[in-house]
């Protein structure tokens, strides 16, 4: 049964969206003695690690228990080159070792992490480089969406890159109005699309909120991925709009598969999976954990009761969840 978030959780998950863009807090925590290590092991409930051993070790384990895998190394809004450069070097290696290590895997990043916010033609560069270097390796890149002042840059990037790499894919955010016309565009480009509600505080007058109609826009943008073959990840922990998914056999189709954020729900990544859809655990590493962790509350309020038991036990399992 689903369960609702009460006006309560709501202006709880209204709240801590705020705080997670508040550069002050951010800062003070991370400079804090003895706050930071209590955020931080919170943090491993649905962060793989800080280094990129930690998340392969991980994915490994996924892939083994009949998982797919994203990777993400954590990091967005980069201003400097230098910066850039130096995720884009990460990237570079992790698909290194994706391939050394003769994984699949899907490899997710922020596009304002590698250069968005410096210059279009540079973060086109890198992306470039990054498709590249996947060679023939059944390796493939996810373009992860930002915030809706972003979209349009996004996009921009993407199909231009889209047009010689059919491996790259990109995410659309349910919740924005604009988002069905731009999905009939997406429609003519080879490469696949992820789709989540969406994570950030936008304008009311530009998004839907969260709600049964919300719901409805997200199975109808599901549908339209149907109807045209297009390989679509339904990156949603919402129970109704899986249900529906269900009921319309849609993860009997070999392009459709479930993605679940990683220490969330892992009983119903499981249960699908058992049922024989196909299942992608998104899993993310990296130092720059404090925003991640931030959303995945915001989220889903209920998860911070297991954050702070980990505070308290000193572990978290969630590996085991699996």
């Amino acid at each position: 049964m689903k369960r609702e978030m009460s006006v309560v959780e709501l202006e709880f998950a209204k709240s801590m969206k705020s705080v997670a863009r508040n550069l002050e807090v951010k800062e003070y925590i991370q400079h804090s003695d003895p706050l930071f290590p209590l955020f931080q092991r919170a943090a491993k409930r649905f962060v793989a690690g800080e280094t990129r051993d930690d998340a392969m070790a991980v994915g490994k384990e996924l892939l083994g228990k009949g998982y797919r895998i994203s990777l993400e190394f954590i990091g967005e809004n980069t201003t400097t080159r230098e910066e850039c450069l130096r995720a884009k070097e990460e990237f570079l290696a992790l698909i290194a070792t994706c391939r050394e290590n003769n994984l699949e895997a899907r490899i997710s990043f922020d596009l304002s992490h590698i250069g968005l916010l410096v210059d279009l033609e540079f973060a086109e560069e890198n992306l470039r480089e990054l498709a590249r270097a996947t060679g023939e390796q059944n390796i493939h890149l996810m373009i992860s969406m930002e915030e809706s002042a972003k979209t349009d840059d996004i996009l921009s990037v993407y199909k231009n890159v889209a047009f010689d790499y059919t491996n790259v894919g990109v995410t659309i955010q349910a919740h924005l109005h604009r988002t069905k016309s731009d999905l009939k565009e997406l429609l003519h480009f080879e490469g696949p699309v992820r789709i989540v509600k969406g994570a950030y505080e936008e304008p009311e007058d530009i998004h839907i909120a969260r709600s049964d109609e919300l719901n409805e826009r997200y199975v109808e943008l599901v549908n339209m991925c149907v109807k045209a073959r297009k390989a679509v990840s339904i990156a949603s922990h919402d129970e109704d709009i899986l249900s529906h998914i269900q009921e319309k056999e849609y993860f009997s189709y070999e392009w459709i598969e479930a993605e679940f954020l990683y220490g969330i729900r892992p009983e119903l990544s499981e249960s699908l999976k058992i049922d024989g859809a196909a299942v992608r655990i998104y899993l993310t590493y990296g130092s720059e954990w404090y925003l991640y962790l931030v959303h995945r509350i915001a989220e889903y309020p209920p998860n911070i009761y297991q954050a702070f038991t980990d505070l308290i036990q000193e572990k978290s399992d969630a590996l085991k969840q699996y």
